[in-house]
């Protein structure tokens, strides 16, 4: 058993579609796009500045980190999928993430890097690097967000040190 679950476990029937979809995050109609405001001039906000940042990506502190290593990156611009990045974007896309998978597995005792897009919160486009810690096999494949939502959160100290070493590591590669 990969779940981070107790047996038994009830499987739930799906609920009644909803048509239209409600408007997310960016989307016309939805709540304006905060990140799109932060990336404008991160330098002047409260909040911390990226990891990393070039033209055109940005890499992003995750909150409430379970395992150290945890990052997003997005688009310095506003675009909701692959499908609508423009070409110099997009071509941009593969180098940027590979470079982030390496300076994660730099780390030490990280086995993979999980990288995941979940587009239905927020339509300003990002993706997440999950770290998975070396052993930790019940993590394997897609059980390593639902572990990581239900460890207890990592040493502050821990989260700092290991964004530190992956910011060094992407400004090393600049």
């Amino acid at each position: 058993m990969t779940l981070p679950y107790a047996e038994p476990l009830v499987r739930r029937e799906p609920q009644p579609r909803v048509i239209p979809e409600p408007p997310r995050v960016g989307e016309p109609g939805g709540p304006h796009c905060g990140l799109c405001d932060w990336l404008a001039d991160f330098e002047h906000s409260e909040h911390r500045p990226p990891l990393w940042y070039d033209d055109n990506w940005a890499l992003c502190r995750a909150t409430g980190v379970t395992i150290p290593g945890l990052v997003w990156l997005t688009s310095r611009t506003h675009h909701d999928s692959f499908a609508d990045l423009p070409d110099e974007l997009a071509q941009s896309y593969g180098p940027v993430v590979a470079r982030v998978e390496r300076a994660i597995l730099a780390l030490g005792d990280i086995a993979r890097v999980h990288v995941y897009r979940w587009g239905d919160g927020s339509a300003h486009f990002h993706v997440w690097f999950y770290p998975r810690p070396l052993g930790m096999l019940e993590a394997r494949r897609e059980m390593l967000p639902l572990w990581a939502e239900l460890m207890p959160e990592a040493p502050q100290e821990a989260v700092a040190d290991a964004e530190a070493k992956i910011a060094a590591a992407m400004a090393e590669t600049a």
